[in-house]
């Protein structure tokens, strides 16, 4: 940590109010003065940033660093895009409560890798598991884990189902007393600075089982959210499917009943932004509009990207998630010869013709092959750059053969790109502007060998600011800085103004942008090698400060792990 005057920049201070030329002093991890003119004083760093400006550290509002934090706590490449703090635990999954028994230990963590495409094996050796509550998970964290964001993490729902009722989570509702040990467990996080309770309402896994909290009752979600009502600093975050099986209003309707009367923060995701969610989008966006005639303190979550898939048969749920489990079936085999024999096997194409015609959504992947690109060759034999159908017609076959033969010919860990889904860029500037939003949600370092999160905070500005002009570059800051630290509680960090947290971001508008994705291998893979994942070059920032300490400078990050586990501030 280092005294410094970031001296000469237009400072956006997080507000929304306009851009204005200061200085920033930092002294001890913490703002103390911005004002323009400010002169050097003895022993302080200058730091000039003439021609840039300086904002807030970006907050990454979705993320799922549970378990990648602790084999990589650089979280790359996210000092290179201003990003100061992270929260986690989303969707449901956390690594803790866990339950005595290491089955179930182990389910909990198989469930979580499948679900965010998270290596199992790393997952299980890296972390020390010294803990069964969260509240001694909380402990671990901060006496074992140095990163370079800080962190908030939520306490998941399933997490929490497991260990209260074991493998029995996965078939039943819960009795009156695994209720009353879920709220106990839910009240250990909380007291222990959990951000609040995250649920799922969206998920099957890779056998089509709905996950353990599409079991919960009423009586269950009942008992929790009074727990939540004791804490008014933390947050009930649920993700809703507006994607697959479509049952997102039913799901926010029995929300809202079941926080009727209550003082809770509700994030729930939330209000579709892509073209083809349009016939459940006009019902999600009134029952957010209703949500605030009615005075609820109900915030709706969503994305400003397009969602591209890269296609693998590694780590992928994108097939089990398309309703393609015939597909699936090659990403379940374990060895490259298993997964070869299956691709060859004639009686195995001819059940994956028929699932990818008649099983898949219709948005899939598998149903718009005139989208998906032949990309990745892992061993150059190609072809390379043409579609899907294109190389089904040259050879004459069905799409799904043509993929088996692609693969077979261009090595097991070659990869597919399907083109972004078409957004809704009318309804993703609405929720930029709307007071009850929370954006830049990513998903990183989720799902990395299907696609890379991190790094597209910056389209807020690149893309609806500096190319569309939709909204104002202060809008485009407020939106992922101040407007998200208000939303999660993290009162003392978001904004440029004196005592707040020198969390800090700089950077020229004319220098940056969201690079392109590219292959590093960085993951252990617990046996002593690596797999690869998407990450991209920086931005790049000038600067990033996190808690007063550059974690990016002078084009690179400069290996500090100066993060923290925050704690909303009502709970402190």
């Amino acid at each position: 940590m280092s005294d410094m005057l970031i001296k000469g920049g237009t400072v956006i201070d997080g507000t929304g109010a306009p851009a204005r030329r200061a200085d920033v002093r930092v002294r001890n991890g913490v703002i103390r003065r911005v004002a323009p003119d400010l002169a050097p004083e003895p022993g302080e760093r200058v730091f000039d940033a003439s021609g840039c400006q300086v904002t807030p550290g970006f907050i990454e509002s979705h993320t799922h660093f549970d378990g990648t934090m602790w084999w990589q706590p650089d979280m790359d490449p996210l000092p290179g895009y201003g990003v100061t703090t992270t929260i986690m635990g989303n969707c449901g999954f956390s690594a803790a409560p866990v339950h005595d028994d290491p089955k179930v230990r182990g389910e909990m963590v198989y469930i979580f890798s499948f679900f965010e495409d998270i290596p199992e094996k790393p997952f299980l050796k890296q972390l020390p598991w010294d803990w069964r509550s969260w509240s001694e998970y909380s402990r671990s964290m901060r006496a074992k884990v140095k990163t370079a964001a800080n962190y908030g993490a939520f306490v998941g729902h399933i997490a929490i189902r497991l260990a209260a009722m074991g493998m029995d989570a996965w078939e039943r509702a819960a009795t009156p007393a695994e209720i009353a040990r879920m709220a106990a467990m839910l009240e250990d996080a909380l007291a222990a600075g959990a951000m609040g309770l995250s649920t799922n309402f969206l998920d099957h896994d890779g056998n089509d089982r709905p996950v353990p909290t599409l079991l919960a009752d009423d009586a269950e979600f009942s008992a929790l959210i009074e727990v939540l009502e004791r804490y008014p600093g933390a947050s009930l975050q649920v993700v809703l499917d507006t994607f697959m099986r479509m049952t997102g209003p039913a799901s926010t309707a029995r929300l809202a009943r079941l926080c009727a009367g209550k003082k809770v923060r509700v994030q729930w995701g939330g209000v579709p932004t892509l073209m083809f969610q349009k016939p459940i989008q006009g019902a999600m966006i009134e029952l957010h509009e209703q949500f605030k005639r009615d005075g609820l303190d109900f915030w709706t979550g969503f994305a400003h990207t397009g969602l591209t898939s890269v296609l693998s048969v590694n780590r992928s749920l994108i097939f089990a998630q398309s309703n393609d489990y015939v597909w699936h079936e090659v990403v379940l085999a374990e060895t490259e010869e298993q997964k070869l024999a299956l691709l060859r096997d004639p009686a195995w194409r001819a059940r994956a013709r028929e699932s990818w015609d008649t099983q898949a959504w219709e948005h899939a992947p598998m149903k718009n092959p005139d989208r998906l690109l032949l990309e990745n060759s892992d061993n150059n034999h190609g072809p390379v750059g043409i579609t899907l159908a294109d190389y089904a017609r040259q050879l004459g076959v069905h799409h799904s053969d043509a993929m088996a033969e692609w693969l077979i010919n261009n090595g097991i860990q070659s990869t597919v790109q399907m083109a972004p889904f078409d957004l809704d860029e009318e309804m993703i500037v609405r929720l930029i502007k709307d007071p009850y939003s929370v954006g830049n949600i990513n998903d990183a370092p989720a799902h990395g060998q299907m696609l890379c999160g991190a790094g597209e905070n910056l389209e807020l500005i690149t893309r609806y600011w500096r190319e569309r002009g939709a909204i104002t570059l202060e809008e485009a800051i407020h939106s992922m800085t101040g407007k998200l630290a208000r939303h999660f509680n993290l009162n003392d960090r978001g904004e440029l103004r004196e005592g707040m947290r020198a969390d800090i971001a700089v950077f020229h508008l004319d220098e940056i942008a969201t690079r392109q994705k590219k292959k590093v291998y960085d993951v252990p893979d617990g046996d002593g090698g690596f797999l690869w994942r998407w990450t991209r070059d920086a931005a790049p920032m000038r600067l990033t400060l996190v808690n007063g300490v550059p974690t990016f400078e002078n084009g690179a990050f400069t290996e500090a792990l100066p993060g923290e586990m925050l704690r909303p501030e009502a709970c402190a």
